[in-house]
Protein backbone atom coordinates (compact mmCIF):
# COMPACT_ATOMS: atom_id res chain seq x y z
CA UNK A 1 0.00 0.00 0.00
CA UNK A 2 2.80 2.40 0.84
CA UNK A 3 4.37 1.78 -2.54
CA UNK A 4 1.21 2.66 -4.44
CA UNK A 5 0.69 5.86 -2.47
CA UNK A 6 4.26 7.04 -2.30
CA UNK A 7 4.97 6.44 -5.97
CA UNK A 8 2.88 9.21 -7.50
CA UNK A 9 3.24 11.55 -4.56
CA UNK A 10 7.03 11.68 -4.66
CA UNK A 11 6.90 13.23 -8.12
CA UNK A 12 6.16 16.52 -6.39
CA UNK A 13 6.58 16.64 -2.64
CA UNK A 14 3.38 18.00 -1.12
CA UNK A 15 0.02 19.24 -2.40
CA UNK A 16 -0.87 15.82 -3.68
CA UNK A 17 1.87 15.85 -6.29
CA UNK A 18 -0.23 18.12 -8.51
CA UNK A 19 2.03 20.18 -10.80
CA UNK A 20 -0.86 22.57 -11.52
CA UNK A 21 -0.83 23.56 -7.86
CA UNK A 22 2.84 24.53 -8.14
CA UNK A 23 2.18 26.42 -11.35
CA UNK A 24 -0.57 28.39 -9.60
CA UNK A 25 1.70 29.14 -6.62
CA UNK A 26 4.42 30.37 -8.96
CA UNK A 27 2.09 32.52 -11.11
CA UNK A 28 2.04 35.59 -8.83
CA UNK A 29 5.84 35.81 -8.25
CA UNK A 30 6.49 35.22 -11.95
CA UNK A 31 4.06 38.00 -12.90
CA UNK A 32 5.71 40.34 -10.37
CA UNK A 33 9.17 39.51 -11.70
CA UNK A 34 8.04 40.01 -15.29
CA UNK A 35 6.39 43.37 -14.62
CA UNK A 36 8.93 44.91 -12.26
CA UNK A 37 12.22 43.33 -13.33
CA UNK A 38 12.23 41.72 -16.75
CA UNK A 39 10.26 44.48 -18.47
CA UNK A 40 12.23 47.45 -17.04
CA UNK A 41 15.61 45.79 -17.59
CA UNK A 42 14.69 44.64 -21.12
CA UNK A 43 13.41 48.10 -22.02
CA UNK A 44 16.60 49.62 -20.70
CA UNK A 45 18.76 47.25 -22.74
CA UNK A 46 16.66 47.92 -25.84
CA UNK A 47 17.16 51.67 -25.44
CA UNK A 48 20.89 51.15 -25.90
CA UNK A 49 20.18 49.90 -29.44
CA UNK A 50 17.95 52.83 -30.45
CA UNK A 51 19.45 55.95 -32.04
CA UNK A 52 17.19 58.75 -33.31
CA UNK A 53 14.19 56.48 -33.01
CA UNK A 54 15.73 53.68 -35.11
CA UNK A 55 17.41 50.41 -34.20
CA UNK A 56 21.15 50.83 -34.49
CA UNK A 57 24.40 49.59 -32.97
CA UNK A 58 25.94 53.06 -33.21
CA UNK A 59 25.16 54.03 -29.61
CA UNK A 60 26.61 50.85 -28.15
CA UNK A 61 29.64 51.04 -30.43
CA UNK A 62 30.27 54.65 -29.41
CA UNK A 63 30.23 53.76 -25.74
CA UNK A 64 32.40 50.67 -26.23
CA UNK A 65 34.90 52.66 -28.29
CA UNK A 66 35.35 55.29 -25.56
CA UNK A 67 38.58 54.87 -23.51
CA UNK A 68 36.64 55.93 -20.40
CA UNK A 69 34.39 52.87 -20.72
CA UNK A 70 37.29 50.44 -20.71
CA UNK A 71 38.96 52.28 -17.86
CA UNK A 72 35.74 51.99 -15.84
CA UNK A 73 35.40 48.29 -16.73
CA UNK A 74 39.00 47.64 -15.71
CA UNK A 75 38.42 49.42 -12.40
CA UNK A 76 35.24 47.40 -11.82
CA UNK A 77 36.97 44.07 -12.42
CA UNK A 78 40.06 45.08 -10.43
CA UNK A 79 38.03 46.10 -7.40
CA UNK A 80 35.91 42.95 -7.65
CA UNK A 81 38.91 40.62 -7.91
CA UNK A 82 40.82 42.28 -5.06
CA UNK A 83 37.71 42.42 -2.88
CA UNK A 84 37.07 38.73 -3.53
CA UNK A 85 40.65 37.70 -2.79
CA UNK A 86 40.71 39.71 0.43
CA UNK A 87 37.37 38.31 1.60
CA UNK A 88 38.38 34.69 0.91
CA UNK A 89 41.90 34.90 2.37
CA UNK A 90 40.63 36.54 5.57
CA UNK A 91 37.30 34.72 5.69
CA UNK A 92 38.55 31.10 5.65
CA UNK A 93 40.36 31.39 9.02
CA UNK A 94 37.26 33.12 10.38
CA UNK A 95 35.08 30.24 9.18
CA UNK A 96 37.29 27.79 11.07
CA UNK A 97 37.30 29.74 14.33
CA UNK A 98 33.59 30.64 14.34
CA UNK A 99 32.16 27.35 13.05
CA UNK A 100 34.65 24.61 13.85
CA UNK A 101 35.82 25.75 17.28
CA UNK A 102 33.82 26.09 20.48
CA UNK A 103 34.41 28.96 22.89
CA UNK A 104 32.43 31.36 25.12
CA UNK A 105 30.91 34.23 23.16
CA UNK A 106 30.92 32.43 19.81
CA UNK A 107 27.29 33.31 19.13
CA UNK A 108 27.97 37.00 19.80
CA UNK A 109 31.02 36.89 17.52
CA UNK A 110 28.94 35.36 14.73
CA UNK A 111 26.35 38.11 15.13
CA UNK A 112 29.02 40.83 14.94
CA UNK A 113 30.39 39.27 11.76
CA UNK A 114 26.91 39.01 10.20
CA UNK A 115 25.83 42.63 10.70
CA UNK A 116 28.14 44.34 8.10
CA UNK A 117 26.55 42.42 5.22
CA UNK A 118 23.21 44.19 5.69
CA UNK A 119 24.46 47.62 6.75
CA UNK A 120 23.42 50.38 4.34
CA UNK A 121 26.12 50.99 1.74
CA UNK A 122 25.97 54.73 2.28
CA UNK A 123 26.57 54.25 6.02
CA UNK A 124 29.61 52.07 5.37
CA UNK A 125 30.94 54.56 2.84
CA UNK A 126 30.55 57.38 5.37
CA UNK A 127 32.21 55.28 8.10
CA UNK A 128 35.28 54.53 5.99
CA UNK A 129 35.38 58.09 4.67
CA UNK A 130 35.53 59.35 8.26
CA UNK A 131 38.29 56.84 9.02
CA UNK A 132 40.40 57.85 5.99
CA UNK A 133 39.73 61.60 6.13
CA UNK A 134 42.76 63.84 6.85
CA UNK A 135 41.48 64.31 10.40
CA UNK A 136 40.51 60.63 10.76
CA UNK A 137 42.35 57.83 12.55
CA UNK A 138 44.06 56.65 9.35
CA UNK A 139 44.24 60.04 7.67
CA UNK A 140 48.02 59.96 7.47
CA UNK A 141 47.96 56.81 5.28
CA UNK A 142 46.54 58.64 2.26
CA UNK A 143 43.69 56.18 1.74
CA UNK A 144 41.05 58.79 0.95
CA UNK A 145 39.62 58.16 -2.55
CA UNK A 146 41.99 55.24 -3.05
CA UNK A 147 41.68 51.72 -4.43
CA UNK A 148 42.90 50.27 -1.12
CA UNK A 149 40.17 52.10 0.78
CA UNK A 150 37.45 50.82 -1.55
CA UNK A 151 38.75 47.24 -1.34
CA UNK A 152 38.82 47.44 2.46
CA UNK A 153 35.17 48.52 2.46
CA UNK A 154 34.25 45.70 0.05
CA UNK A 155 35.92 43.15 2.32
CA UNK A 156 34.04 44.69 5.25
CA UNK A 157 30.77 43.93 3.47
CA UNK A 158 31.58 40.46 2.17
CA UNK A 159 33.67 38.91 4.94
CA UNK A 160 30.55 37.37 6.48
CA UNK A 161 29.54 35.78 3.15
CA UNK A 162 32.75 33.74 3.15
CA UNK A 163 32.66 32.99 6.87
CA UNK A 164 29.10 31.70 6.86
CA UNK A 165 29.24 29.86 3.54
CA UNK A 166 32.52 28.07 4.25
CA UNK A 167 31.74 27.66 7.94
CA UNK A 168 28.43 25.88 7.20
CA UNK A 169 30.34 23.11 5.39
CA UNK A 170 33.41 23.12 7.64
CA UNK A 171 31.26 22.54 10.71
CA UNK A 172 30.01 19.28 9.14
CA UNK A 173 33.26 17.82 7.78
CA UNK A 174 34.09 14.39 9.17
CA UNK A 175 37.29 14.85 11.21
CA UNK A 176 38.41 11.25 10.67
CA UNK A 177 40.07 12.01 7.32
CA UNK A 178 42.20 14.71 8.94
CA UNK A 179 42.98 12.42 11.89
CA UNK A 180 44.07 9.65 9.52
CA UNK A 181 46.40 12.02 7.66
CA UNK A 182 48.00 13.14 10.92
CA UNK A 183 48.41 9.51 12.02
CA UNK A 184 50.33 8.87 8.79
CA UNK A 185 52.71 11.68 9.69
CA UNK A 186 51.29 14.66 7.79
CA UNK A 187 51.84 18.02 9.45
CA UNK A 188 49.07 20.53 10.12
CA UNK A 189 49.86 22.60 7.01
CA UNK A 190 49.90 19.52 4.78
CA UNK A 191 46.61 18.25 6.20
CA UNK A 192 45.06 21.64 5.53
CA UNK A 193 46.37 21.74 1.96
CA UNK A 194 45.71 18.13 0.94
CA UNK A 195 42.64 17.13 2.95
CA UNK A 196 40.69 20.05 4.39
CA UNK A 197 40.82 22.69 1.64
CA UNK A 198 39.92 20.21 -1.16
CA UNK A 199 36.89 19.14 0.91
CA UNK A 200 35.93 22.80 1.39
CA UNK A 201 36.48 23.70 -2.27
CA UNK A 202 32.76 23.74 -3.22
CA UNK A 203 31.94 26.18 -0.40
CA UNK A 204 35.00 28.36 -1.07
CA UNK A 205 34.18 28.54 -4.79
CA UNK A 206 30.54 29.35 -4.06
CA UNK A 207 31.49 32.11 -1.62
CA UNK A 208 34.07 33.57 -4.00
CA UNK A 209 31.59 33.66 -6.89
CA UNK A 210 29.01 35.47 -4.79
CA UNK A 211 31.50 37.93 -3.36
CA UNK A 212 32.75 38.76 -6.85
CA UNK A 213 29.15 39.37 -7.90
CA UNK A 214 28.52 41.69 -4.94
CA UNK A 215 31.81 43.55 -5.45
CA UNK A 216 31.24 44.01 -9.19
CA UNK A 217 27.80 45.52 -8.55
CA UNK A 218 28.77 47.65 -5.52
CA UNK A 219 27.31 51.14 -5.75
CA UNK A 220 26.88 53.24 -2.62
CA UNK A 221 30.25 52.49 -1.05
CA UNK A 222 32.12 53.16 -4.33
CA UNK A 223 30.14 56.33 -4.97
CA UNK A 224 31.08 57.70 -1.54
CA UNK A 225 34.69 56.49 -1.36
CA UNK A 226 35.75 56.56 -5.02
CA UNK A 227 35.26 60.23 -5.72
CA UNK A 228 36.25 61.24 -9.24
CA UNK A 229 39.24 58.91 -9.35
CA UNK A 230 37.64 55.50 -8.94
CA UNK A 231 34.33 54.28 -10.23
CA UNK A 232 32.53 51.20 -11.47
CA UNK A 233 30.07 50.51 -14.25
CA UNK A 234 27.39 50.94 -11.61
CA UNK A 235 28.46 54.43 -10.59
CA UNK A 236 29.06 55.37 -14.22
CA UNK A 237 25.44 54.51 -15.07
CA UNK A 238 24.32 56.75 -12.24
CA UNK A 239 26.66 59.54 -13.41
CA UNK A 240 25.53 59.37 -17.05
CA UNK A 241 21.87 59.39 -16.02
CA UNK A 242 21.72 61.94 -13.20
CA UNK A 243 24.57 64.29 -14.10
CA UNK A 244 24.83 64.18 -17.91
CA UNK A 245 21.26 63.05 -18.70
CA UNK A 246 22.72 60.73 -21.36
CA UNK A 247 20.22 57.88 -21.19
CA UNK A 248 21.54 56.13 -24.29
CA UNK A 249 25.07 55.92 -22.89
CA UNK A 250 23.70 54.68 -19.55
CA UNK A 251 21.66 52.04 -21.35
CA UNK A 252 24.70 50.87 -23.30
CA UNK A 253 26.70 50.66 -20.08
CA UNK A 254 23.86 48.63 -18.54
CA UNK A 255 24.24 46.12 -21.35
CA UNK A 256 27.94 45.80 -20.53
CA UNK A 257 27.14 45.35 -16.87
CA UNK A 258 24.52 42.70 -17.62
CA UNK A 259 27.16 40.70 -19.46
CA UNK A 260 29.49 40.81 -16.45
CA UNK A 261 26.68 40.03 -14.03
CA UNK A 262 25.26 37.26 -16.22
CA UNK A 263 28.60 35.47 -16.34
CA UNK A 264 29.00 35.90 -12.58
CA UNK A 265 25.50 34.52 -11.93
CA UNK A 266 26.17 31.44 -14.07
CA UNK A 267 29.35 30.71 -12.14
CA UNK A 268 27.65 31.42 -8.80
CA UNK A 269 24.77 29.09 -9.67
CA UNK A 270 27.09 26.26 -10.64
CA UNK A 271 29.24 26.64 -7.52
CA UNK A 272 26.16 26.88 -5.29
CA UNK A 273 24.87 23.60 -6.70
CA UNK A 274 28.21 21.94 -5.84
CA UNK A 275 28.07 23.42 -2.36
CA UNK A 276 24.53 22.14 -1.75
CA UNK A 277 25.55 18.66 -2.87
CA UNK A 278 28.53 18.77 -0.52
CA UNK A 279 26.29 19.85 2.37
CA UNK A 280 23.85 17.03 1.67
CA UNK A 281 26.69 14.50 1.75
CA UNK A 282 28.22 15.92 4.94
CA UNK A 283 27.47 14.70 8.43
CA UNK A 284 26.33 16.26 11.67
CA UNK A 285 27.90 19.37 13.16
CA UNK A 286 31.35 18.90 14.64
CA UNK A 287 33.22 21.37 16.84
CA UNK A 288 35.92 21.22 19.45
CA UNK A 289 37.38 23.53 22.11
CA UNK A 290 40.07 25.94 20.99
CA UNK A 291 43.58 24.51 21.07
CA UNK A 292 47.00 26.12 21.18
CA UNK A 293 47.52 25.20 17.52
CA UNK A 294 44.49 27.33 16.62
CA UNK A 295 46.24 30.52 17.77
CA UNK A 296 47.20 31.78 14.26
CA UNK A 297 43.60 31.48 13.01
CA UNK A 298 42.30 33.10 16.20
CA UNK A 299 44.71 36.04 15.86
CA UNK A 300 43.81 36.61 12.21
CA UNK A 301 40.10 36.44 13.00
CA UNK A 302 40.40 38.77 15.99
CA UNK A 303 42.40 41.28 13.95
CA UNK A 304 39.82 41.27 11.15
CA UNK A 305 36.79 41.50 13.45
CA UNK A 306 38.24 44.25 15.63
CA UNK A 307 40.30 46.13 13.06
CA UNK A 308 38.22 45.84 9.90
CA UNK A 309 34.65 45.32 11.12
CA UNK A 310 34.38 47.06 14.49
CA UNK A 311 36.88 49.92 14.17
CA UNK A 312 35.16 51.76 11.25
CA UNK A 313 31.85 51.72 13.10
CA UNK A 314 33.46 52.89 16.35
CA UNK A 315 35.15 55.68 14.40
CA UNK A 316 31.79 56.64 12.89
CA UNK A 317 30.16 56.84 16.32
CA UNK A 318 33.04 58.94 17.67
CA UNK A 319 32.96 61.37 14.73
CA UNK A 320 29.19 61.79 15.17
CA UNK A 321 29.89 63.50 18.53
CA UNK A 322 32.63 65.80 17.20
CA UNK A 323 31.35 69.34 16.68
CA UNK A 324 32.88 72.73 16.01
CA UNK A 325 32.67 73.44 19.74
CA UNK A 326 34.17 70.13 20.87
CA UNK A 327 32.56 66.87 21.90
CA UNK A 328 28.78 66.92 22.29
CA UNK A 329 25.40 65.85 20.97
CA UNK A 330 24.81 68.90 18.77
CA UNK A 331 24.90 66.82 15.58
CA UNK A 332 22.07 64.66 16.89
CA UNK A 333 20.09 67.70 18.01
CA UNK A 334 20.40 69.12 14.50
CA UNK A 335 18.65 66.05 13.03
CA UNK A 336 15.27 67.58 13.83
CA UNK A 337 15.89 70.42 11.37
CA UNK A 338 15.75 70.42 7.56
CA UNK A 339 18.38 68.15 6.04
CA UNK A 340 20.51 69.27 3.13
CA UNK A 341 18.49 70.13 0.02
CA UNK A 342 15.32 68.62 1.48
CA UNK A 343 12.53 70.34 3.35
CA UNK A 344 12.10 67.41 5.73
CA UNK A 345 14.15 66.51 8.79
CA UNK A 346 16.32 63.44 9.20
CA UNK A 347 13.74 62.01 11.59
CA UNK A 348 11.04 62.39 8.95
CA UNK A 349 13.32 60.72 6.41
CA UNK A 350 13.81 57.88 8.90
CA UNK A 351 10.02 57.57 9.27
CA UNK A 352 9.76 57.42 5.46
CA UNK A 353 12.37 54.66 5.40
CA UNK A 354 10.51 52.66 8.05
CA UNK A 355 7.15 52.90 6.28
CA UNK A 356 8.65 52.06 2.89
CA UNK A 357 10.77 49.29 4.43
CA UNK A 358 7.74 47.67 6.07
CA UNK A 359 5.83 47.73 2.79
CA UNK A 360 8.82 46.31 0.88
CA UNK A 361 9.36 43.63 3.53
CA UNK A 362 5.76 42.46 3.41
CA UNK A 363 5.91 42.25 -0.37
CA UNK A 364 9.30 40.49 -0.49
CA UNK A 365 8.44 37.95 2.22
CA UNK A 366 5.03 37.14 0.75
CA UNK A 367 6.49 36.54 -2.70
CA UNK A 368 9.53 34.81 -1.24
CA UNK A 369 7.36 32.28 0.59
CA UNK A 370 5.64 31.32 -2.65
CA UNK A 371 8.90 31.10 -4.60
CA UNK A 372 10.66 29.10 -1.87
CA UNK A 373 7.72 26.75 -1.53
CA UNK A 374 7.75 26.00 -5.26
CA UNK A 375 11.54 25.63 -5.46
CA UNK A 376 11.58 23.24 -2.49
CA UNK A 377 9.75 20.64 -4.60
CA UNK A 378 11.92 17.95 -6.20
CA UNK A 379 10.29 16.55 -9.36
CA UNK A 380 11.20 12.97 -10.24
CA UNK A 381 11.60 13.66 -13.95
CA UNK A 382 14.75 15.19 -15.45
CA UNK A 383 12.79 17.88 -17.38
CA UNK A 384 11.00 18.85 -14.16
CA UNK A 385 14.30 19.24 -12.32
CA UNK A 386 15.67 21.38 -15.15
CA UNK A 387 12.61 23.61 -14.95
CA UNK A 388 13.14 24.03 -11.20
CA UNK A 389 16.82 24.95 -11.69
CA UNK A 390 15.84 27.47 -14.34
CA UNK A 391 13.20 29.05 -12.10
CA UNK A 392 15.72 29.19 -9.25
CA UNK A 393 18.27 30.98 -11.46
CA UNK A 394 15.67 33.43 -12.78
CA UNK A 395 14.61 34.52 -9.29
CA UNK A 396 18.25 35.01 -8.32
CA UNK A 397 18.81 37.52 -11.13
CA UNK A 398 17.85 40.58 -9.02
CA UNK A 399 20.64 39.59 -6.63
CA UNK A 400 23.25 40.44 -9.24
CA UNK A 401 21.64 42.88 -11.61
CA UNK A 402 22.34 46.42 -10.57
CA UNK A 403 19.75 48.13 -8.39
CA UNK A 404 20.73 51.24 -10.33
CA UNK A 405 19.73 49.46 -13.54
CA UNK A 406 16.41 48.44 -11.98
CA UNK A 407 15.68 51.97 -10.79
CA UNK A 408 16.69 53.45 -14.13
CA UNK A 409 14.47 50.89 -15.89
CA UNK A 410 11.53 51.87 -13.70
CA UNK A 411 11.86 55.48 -14.80
CA UNK A 412 11.61 54.68 -18.50
CA UNK A 413 8.89 52.01 -18.34
CA UNK A 414 6.53 52.63 -15.42
CA UNK A 415 5.51 56.09 -16.59
CA UNK A 416 2.53 55.22 -18.77
CA UNK A 417 -0.55 52.97 -18.68
CA UNK A 418 -1.16 50.23 -17.72
CA UNK A 419 1.47 50.83 -14.98
CA UNK A 420 1.85 54.57 -14.57
CA UNK A 421 3.60 54.61 -11.20
CA UNK A 422 6.47 57.07 -11.64
CA UNK A 423 4.79 59.73 -9.52
CA UNK A 424 3.68 57.26 -6.84
CA UNK A 425 5.65 56.47 -3.67
CA UNK A 426 4.76 52.76 -4.02
CA UNK A 427 7.39 52.46 -6.72
CA UNK A 428 10.15 52.58 -4.08
CA UNK A 429 8.93 49.64 -1.95
CA UNK A 430 8.39 47.64 -5.14
CA UNK A 431 12.00 48.28 -6.18
CA UNK A 432 13.29 47.49 -2.70
CA UNK A 433 11.22 44.30 -2.57
CA UNK A 434 12.78 43.21 -5.84
CA UNK A 435 16.26 43.73 -4.36
CA UNK A 436 15.35 41.84 -1.15
CA UNK A 437 13.46 38.97 -2.79
CA UNK A 438 16.52 36.78 -3.59
CA UNK A 439 17.75 37.06 0.01
CA UNK A 440 14.35 35.99 1.32
CA UNK A 441 14.31 32.98 -1.01
CA UNK A 442 17.86 31.97 -0.08
CA UNK A 443 16.90 32.18 3.61
CA UNK A 444 13.63 30.22 3.44
CA UNK A 445 14.62 27.61 0.86
CA UNK A 446 17.05 25.58 3.03
CA UNK A 447 14.44 25.12 5.77
CA UNK A 448 11.80 23.93 3.31
CA UNK A 449 14.22 21.62 1.51
CA UNK A 450 15.12 20.09 4.87
CA UNK A 451 11.62 18.57 5.16
CA UNK A 452 11.81 14.77 4.97
CA UNK A 453 9.62 13.68 2.01
CA UNK A 454 8.47 10.72 4.08
CA UNK A 455 6.47 13.14 6.23
CA UNK A 456 4.41 14.13 3.17
CA UNK A 457 3.99 10.50 2.19
CA UNK A 458 2.86 9.50 5.68
CA UNK A 459 0.37 12.37 5.85
CA UNK A 460 -1.03 11.49 2.42
CA UNK A 461 -1.29 7.82 3.42
CA UNK A 462 -3.32 8.83 6.46
CA UNK A 463 -5.71 10.76 4.22
CA UNK A 464 -4.52 14.35 4.76
CA UNK A 465 -5.52 16.67 1.95
CA UNK A 466 -3.12 19.12 0.27
CA UNK A 467 -4.17 22.03 2.47
CA UNK A 468 -3.69 20.08 5.66
CA UNK A 469 -0.27 18.84 4.53
CA UNK A 470 0.78 22.44 3.93
CA UNK A 471 -0.64 23.63 7.26
CA UNK A 472 0.72 20.84 9.47
CA UNK A 473 4.07 20.02 7.87
CA UNK A 474 5.35 22.73 5.54
CA UNK A 475 4.19 25.81 7.46
CA UNK A 476 5.97 24.97 10.76
CA UNK A 477 9.23 24.46 8.85
CA UNK A 478 8.76 27.70 6.95
CA UNK A 479 8.18 29.59 10.20
CA UNK A 480 11.63 28.51 11.42
CA UNK A 481 13.29 30.66 8.79
CA UNK A 482 10.65 33.37 8.60
CA UNK A 483 12.15 35.60 11.30
CA UNK A 484 15.54 35.66 9.60
CA UNK A 485 13.91 36.26 6.21
CA UNK A 486 11.93 39.21 7.58
CA UNK A 487 15.10 40.61 9.17
CA UNK A 488 17.11 40.41 5.95
CA UNK A 489 14.30 41.92 3.90
CA UNK A 490 13.69 44.80 6.32
CA UNK A 491 17.40 45.57 6.81
CA UNK A 492 18.00 45.47 3.06
CA UNK A 493 15.06 47.79 2.41
CA UNK A 494 16.16 50.26 5.09
CA UNK A 495 19.59 50.66 3.54
CA UNK A 496 18.76 50.32 -0.17
CA UNK A 497 20.25 53.23 -2.09
CA UNK A 498 20.85 52.24 -5.73
CA UNK A 499 17.29 52.11 -7.03
CA UNK A 500 15.98 54.54 -4.40
CA UNK A 501 18.43 57.23 -5.52
CA UNK A 502 16.56 57.31 -8.85
CA UNK A 503 13.04 56.98 -7.50
CA UNK A 504 13.02 59.00 -4.26
CA UNK A 505 10.90 62.17 -4.34
CA UNK A 506 12.18 65.44 -2.78
CA UNK A 507 9.20 65.61 -0.43
CA UNK A 508 9.51 61.96 0.64
CA UNK A 509 13.23 61.03 0.75
CA UNK A 510 14.56 57.96 2.52
CA UNK A 511 17.33 58.23 5.10
CA UNK A 512 20.14 56.83 2.87
CA UNK A 513 19.29 59.44 0.21
CA UNK A 514 19.38 62.23 2.81
CA UNK A 515 22.74 61.00 4.17
CA UNK A 516 24.24 61.04 0.68
CA UNK A 517 22.93 64.57 0.13
CA UNK A 518 24.41 65.73 3.42
CA UNK A 519 27.92 64.42 2.75
CA UNK A 520 27.86 66.05 -0.69
CA UNK A 521 27.21 69.52 0.74
CA UNK A 522 29.98 71.71 2.17
CA UNK A 523 30.15 72.63 5.82
CA UNK A 524 31.06 70.90 9.07
CA UNK A 525 27.43 71.00 10.24
CA UNK A 526 26.22 68.98 7.24
CA UNK A 527 29.05 66.48 7.69
CA UNK A 528 28.25 66.13 11.40
CA UNK A 529 24.59 65.55 10.65
CA UNK A 530 25.56 62.90 8.09
CA UNK A 531 27.67 61.16 10.76
CA UNK A 532 24.84 61.23 13.29
CA UNK A 533 22.22 60.09 10.77
CA UNK A 534 24.50 57.24 9.68
CA UNK A 535 24.85 56.08 13.28
CA UNK A 536 21.07 56.11 13.71
CA UNK A 537 20.57 54.04 10.56
CA UNK A 538 23.40 51.63 11.43
CA UNK A 539 22.08 51.03 14.95
CA UNK A 540 18.56 50.42 13.66
CA UNK A 541 19.82 47.97 11.03
CA UNK A 542 21.99 46.14 13.57
CA UNK A 543 19.07 45.84 15.98
CA UNK A 544 16.85 44.42 13.25
CA UNK A 545 19.44 41.83 12.25
CA UNK A 546 20.32 41.00 15.85
CA UNK A 547 16.67 40.25 16.59
CA UNK A 548 16.33 38.25 13.39
CA UNK A 549 19.43 36.18 14.17
CA UNK A 550 18.18 35.53 17.69
CA UNK A 551 14.76 34.25 16.65
CA UNK A 552 15.83 32.58 13.41
CA UNK A 553 17.43 29.17 12.77
CA UNK A 554 21.12 29.23 13.51
CA UNK A 555 22.32 27.28 10.47
CA UNK A 556 20.46 29.17 7.75
CA UNK A 557 22.30 31.69 5.59
CA UNK A 558 21.00 33.37 2.43
CA UNK A 559 23.94 32.43 0.21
Amino acid sequence: MNGTVAGPRTRYRGVGGNPWAWAAAAALPVAFLAAFFVWPVTALVARGFVVDGKWSLAGVQEVLAAPRTWRILAQTLTQAVLGTLGSVVLGVPGAYVLYRCRFPGRRLARAVVSVPFVLPTVVVGVAFAALFAPTGLFGSLGLQESLAGIVAALVFFNYSVVVRTVGALWSRLDPRAEDAARTLGAGRARVLATVTLPALAPAIASAAALVFLFCASAFGVVLVLGGESYGTIETEIWYQTTQLLDLSAAAALSILQLLVVGASLMIAGATRARQERALRLSGNRVDAPLRASDLPAVLVTAAVVLGLLVLPMVSLVWRSFVTADGIGAANYAALSGAAGAFTVSVWQALANSLVIGLAATGLAVGLGLLVSYVLSRRPASAPGRRVMRTVDAVFMLPLGVSAVTVGFGFLITLNRPPLDLRSSWVLIPIAQAMVALPLVVRTLLPTLRAIDPRLHEAAATLGAGPGRVVATIDTPFALRGLGLAVGFAFATSLGEFGATSFLSRPDRPTLPVVIFQLIGRPGAENFGMAMAASVVLAVLTALVMGLAEWIGPKEVHPW
